[in-house]
């Protein structure tokens, strides 16, 4: 019983390697980081990222050259201010140091948000390419060049996609 299941899973090895070696001619290649480099949407979609937070970067910036100002003056007039002076306007510092962190993290954390949303819709449309381009050309598997360490019979097709995404 041992040797017919030994045999019957050496059978099994054998058939899906000869099912491989056959689908080897449907295998090609596809460089996404690549593609996703040249890809004309890219630029686009920074432009448009750079409006839509143009205006948060600037007031930002605003905010904290105000800060700065407000920190030089309390060290250059630490010594001649008023104690009830000095402690409202290292009050309104602190306050204001905070704010501007929150305001800081909160800008980041969307801008981050929005370049991640953005980068995933020009990976989606590189993957439709891709599938256009696999479908059109009859291969079975595309792999990521990134994600294979050697391939011998695969076929790139990144110039092809390339020319499907532009």
């Amino acid at each position: 019983m041992k040797k017919w299941l030994l045999s019957a899973a050496v059978l099994d090895l054998l058939l899906a390697t000869f099912a491989f070696a056959q689908a080897n001619d449907k295998i090609a290649v596809v460089n996404v980081s690549s593609i996703f480099q040249q890809s004309p949407h890219r630029a686009i979609v920074a432009n448009k990222l750079e409006n839509e937070f143009k205006g948060r970067a600037n007031e930002l910036r605003s905010m904290e050259r105000d800060l700065q100002t407000k920190m030089q003056r309390l060290q250059r007039e630490v010594a001649t201010m008023k104690a009830s002076e000095r402690s409202s306007l290292e009050q309104l510092v602190m306050a204001q140091r905070e704010t501007f962190a929150n305001k800081a993290q909160e800008f980041e954390q969307d801008n981050r948000r929005r370049q991640t949303e953005e980068r995933n819709k020009i990976l989606s449309y590189i993957q439709n390419a891709v599938k256009i381009v696999a479908t059109n050309k009859g291969y079975d598997v595309v792999i990521d060049a990134d994600a294979v360490a050697y391939a011998s019979n695969a076929k790139d097709i990144t110039a092809d996609v390339l020319k499907q995404v532009k």
